[in-house]
């Protein structure tokens, strides 16, 4: 009964944060990256942003370079390419996005 309980319970807590990282990516992360991860938005475009489904973006960065970003933002020759958003996702909400983008990758 107790095996049971805590595997419901898992999975319930799984199905919440699945729920939860798409919620994040299409609240803080798909203007810029897109609904799709290839970032051919306006501003994904402008700002050059990789294609997240492209195998060879995905291995041009680590998690921890990726927790970093999502953290503390990005700046390049001075210019604002992501802000930061650690002060709005906690360590498992970022751990989730960026388990989220692995997995956009064809």
């Amino acid at each position: 009964m107790i095996v049971v309980a805590s595997v419901l319970a898992g999975a319930v807590g799984w199905t919440a944060a699945a729920g939860d990282v798409q919620q994040n990516w299409d609240k803080n992360c798909a203007m810029c990256h897109g609904k799709d991860g290839k970032g051919q938005t306006t501003i994904g475009r402008k700002l050059q942003i990789k294609d997240f489904t492209d195998p060879k973006a995905q291995a041009s960065f680590t998690d921890d370079q990726a927790v970093k970003a999502i953290k503390e933002g990005i700046t390049q020759d001075g210019q604002l390419k992501m802000k930061a958003f650690g002060d709005k996702l906690n360590d498992d909400e970022i751990k989730a996005l960026i388990a989220y983008v692995r997995r956009i990758k064809p």
